[in-house]
């Protein structure tokens, strides 16, 4: 198991142990959704005393990296400051703001994939396409929506840039909680089916404009159902 960096002993001792925690969370040592180990195992391998170690995980739960559940521990509820406030973030926001930001991200990504993409991300787009009918045709929507966010971050991917992959990384987790939810019938479902194809095929055949296009139309496609779908009292 990946142990924790020890933290040096200087005056700022629990800002280190913050960093140092930090760290081990972004690299993947506790992983998002784990509990993490017990207080006094903790202290014991980290050599900290008790309240240096409390004041440490509490500014991570400030943070939003991790979630103190009384009875049950402290767990792991994201691996970067950003990606919880963004979550946080679209969580509060209206979802037409939420659709036109998802718009920018992946009509450009969905442009420059037509340009950068290769043949094995072309691939890889294809199968997840299939997966996504054949989750829709078993009346699986839990898993379609799953295959769904996984098809746009590899269509983020497949477009070269990697500070946009790194931004869709974190705000994926946040479209994808604004977004969840929403609603779908078989003829929508059929229609949000063809567009994803439609996407595939203009990024195989290069064609910029025609992805772009494509891209907004999925979005779009959304933003019409999601107008079609009851809102909560507080939004109305």
């Amino acid at each position: 198991m990946k142990r924790i960096s020890t933290p040096r002993r200087t005056a700022s001792l629990s800002a280190q142990l913050v960093e140092s925690l930090r760290s081990h969370i972004e690299s993947g040592g506790w992983p998002v959704g784990t509990r993490i180990p017990p207080e006094q195992s903790l202290i014991e391998e980290l050599g900290v005393g008790r309240s240096t170690l409390r004041e440490a995980l509490g500014a991570l739960v400030h943070l939003g990296l991790l979630e103190a559940r009384v009875g049950d521990g402290t767990y792991v509820r994201s691996s970067s400051e950003l990606q919880s406030v963004m979550v946080r973030r679209a969580s509060a926001a209206q979802r037409d703001n939420v659709l036109e930001l998802r718009t920018v991200l992946e009509e450009y990504a969905s442009g420059a994939a037509a340009l950068r993409r290769s043949e094995e991300q072309l691939q890889q787009l294809r199968e997840l396409v299939a997966d996504a009918d054949a989750a829709c045709a078993g009346a699986d929507m839990a898993a379609a929506g799953s295959v769904d966010a996984l098809f746009h971050r590899a269509v983020v991917r497949a477009s070269g840039n990697d500070l946009l992959i790194e931004v869709y990384d974190y705000l994926g987790t946040a479209l994808s909680a604004a977004l969840g939810g929403l609603p779908w019938d078989a003829v929508g479902a059929e229609e949000h089916s063809g567009l994803h194809h439609r996407l595939v095929d203009a990024i195989e055949a290069r064609d910029e404009s025609g992805a772009r296009a494509t891209a907004a139309a999925i979005v779009q496609l959304t933003r019409d159902h999601e107008a079609k779908a009851p809102r909560p009292a507080e939004e109305q």
